[in-house]
């Protein structure tokens, strides 16, 4: 199994993001911590600690700060940022200080588990250990580099679709296909079409309004707004 901490200051996000990686076959989530402080203890006292996922945000520290401390004191831990924090500045930083993967919130289950399951992928690449020719690095580095993401089915187009996502994880509440589609451009019934794809993805999640009379008015929310 691989052991993964999750830090994150917000207890109901930590619990959420912990039962999302016991979600995934392979892989264990620790008792979450919540503060830069606590993940430094987790690290320092738990067994083993294989991969932590790191809210930047924390209320002592910045996410980076525990992973540059981290490396200081000679753990070795791998490192997927998993945070709000999306200026070019930090997502460059978290490379620098060898984050693997950086997770963008808000992100809905498959997000999480797409990471982790190219994470997988690249610990069994490196299982094998001795030198390794250049397909070997080749494969290496593109095990992280892999889509995550579900493909779309044919007539779809990442474009709409992320026009469509984006819509929907800037909104404060439910939208319905005819509100996607004033705040995209795309006609109430592309709208309908990629959020009911959204949907059977698990990426999106559908309710129902009930008005004086008629049909239920279907309206959706991004799956999760960890």
């Amino acid at each position: 199994m691989i052991e993964v901490l999750v830090v994150d200051d917000d207890v109901r996000v930590a619990r959420v993001n912990a039962a999302y990686v016991d979600k995934v076959p392979g892989f264990h989530a620790l008792r979450p911590a919540h503060s830069g402080a606590e993940a430094l203890e987790r690290v320092e006292t738990l067994p083993r600690v294989d991969l932590v996922l790191m809210d930047h945000y924390l209320p002592d520290e910045t996410g980076l700060d525990v992973v540059r401390e981290m490396r200081r004191r000679g753990h070795q831990a791998d490192v997927i940022m998993v945070t709000a924090a999306r200026d070019v500045a930090t997502v460059q930083a978290a490379m620098r200080h060898g984050a693997l993967q950086y997770l963008v919130k808000p992100f809905a289950f498959a997000g999480l588990r797409g990471k982790l399951e190219a994470y997988a992928r690249l610990r069994r690449t490196l299982d094998g250990g001795g030198e390794a020719e250049q397909a070997e690095v080749d494969r290496i580095f593109g095990a992280l580099s892999e889509a995550t993401e579900p493909q779309l089915p044919k007539g779809h187009s990442p474009t709409t679709a992320d026009l469509v996502r984006r819509a929907l994880t800037a909104a404060e509440g439910p939208l319905s296909a005819q509100e996607i589609a004033e705040r995209t451009g795309v006609s109430r019934q592309t709208a309908q079409r990629y959020l009911k794809l959204l949907e059977r993805t698990g990426r999106a999640t559908l309710t129902l309004r009930y008005g004086d009379a008629g049909r239920p008015e279907h309206r959706y929310v991004w799956a999760t707004r960890a």
